[in-house]
Parts: C-alpha cells; structure tokens; sequence
C-alpha cells in the first residue's frame, strides 16, 4: 500500500498547470533521431537523461528519484555518476519512471489522459505477459503456449516503444527548458463551448 506522502505526492502531480511539449504519441516525429537512439541504446539514454535532469550537478543524484527505501543509502554521494549507470542497467524501468517526476515536478508538468492510457496499456501488458506464462507453465494445452508467447513478443514492442518514446518526450521537454528549441503553447487549452446563432 503506498504511503500517505507517496498518495499526495500523485494527487498534486495531476493537478499541475502544464502539459508536455510534445505529447507521447508524437515524440517519435518531433525527435526522430533521439528516439532511435532510446530503442538501440536505452540505458545510456536514461543515464545521459537524468544527468540533465539534474542541471549535471550529480551532487543532487538520489538512487531511483528518491523514491525507495534505499535512496540515498547506496552510496550515492560518493560516486553517483556510478550509481546513476548501475540503475539504468539494473533498474531500467524505475530509472525512466523516477526521471520523468523529477521533470513533471519541477516544470509543473501532467500526463494528458492519452499519455496515461499509453503508458498503463503498457503495463497490462506486462502483467498479462506475465500471467499468460504462469498459466502455459501450470497447463499441457499447447495453443497456451503459442498464446503465452505471441503475447510475451507483443508486451516485448510494447515496452520498448513507449519507453523510448517516453524518453524522447523528457528529451523534449530538457531541451526547451535548457533554451536548445523554443517552445510550444504549454498551457492546456481551455474548454470550447458550441455557440448558437
């Protein structure tokens, strides 16, 4: 169960005023090049990502954002430029996850609800990867093997596309709040009512 702080924490993270530069569905077009680079090479994207995240003053560097019981205990101040390439080796998907809070947090940044629903597809996906293979692994009925697998490869693309492109998207975001590309309206737009004449 997740803690009072960690409740608050989310709640607030839905009310803030901005949205993404660039939303998650079209990070692919708006930075090409990087997205590439974060399917081929994910861990040197997270790890360069969290530099930047950070202004590169590593001094500020917390294992997982500061958001696990072992945060701040794994000798991080000693050498967190090591400690920041072992999570994004070994904790990948936290690595992405704690980066993009930081981001969220502090330039007041929400997921639209397309961003949301991309990112938990993602994760049923995972989930019913995983449940597929405990039931192939209980059974002898073998269309559940072929089923455990073709959802195993599906989950698989899933993960590793919408990881990279939420990788571009904080790419994005650095790069307008660093001053390297101008920015878009960030504001939501307002709600629009249908006048009658």
């Amino acid at each position: 169960m997740a803690s009072s702080k960690n409740m608050d924490a989310l709640n607030a993270r839905k009310q803030l005023p901005n949205v993404w530069q660039a939303p998650l569905m079209s990070t692919p077009a708006r930075d090409p090049l990087f997205c590439f680079y974060s399917i081929f090479c994910p861990f040197c994207a997270a790890y360069q990502l969290r530099g930047r995240s950070l202004h590169n003053d590593w001094s500020r560097y917390q294992c997982c954002g500061g958001g696990l019981p072992c945060s701040g205990r794994c000798g991080e101040p000693k050498c967190p430029r090591f400690c920041a390439a072992t999570e994004a080796v070994l904790c990948f998907p936290m690595s992405v996850t704690a980066t993009r809070f930081m981001i969220q947090d502090s330039l007041g940044i929400q997921n639209t609800k397309c961003d949301n629903c991309i990112i938990a597809t993602m994760w049923f996906l995972q989930y019913l990867n995983c449940i597929c293979w405990l039931v192939a692994t209980f059974t002898n009925v073998p269309f559940i093997d072929d089923a455990a697998l073709v959802v195993d490869r599906v989950a698989d693309i899933a993960y590793c596309s919408v990881c990279a492109c939420m990788q571009t998207q904080h790419k994005v975001e650095l790069d307008v709040r660093d001053g390297l590309k101008p920015a878009v309206s960030r504001t939501p737009p307002a709600m629009q009512e249908m006048s009658r004449k």
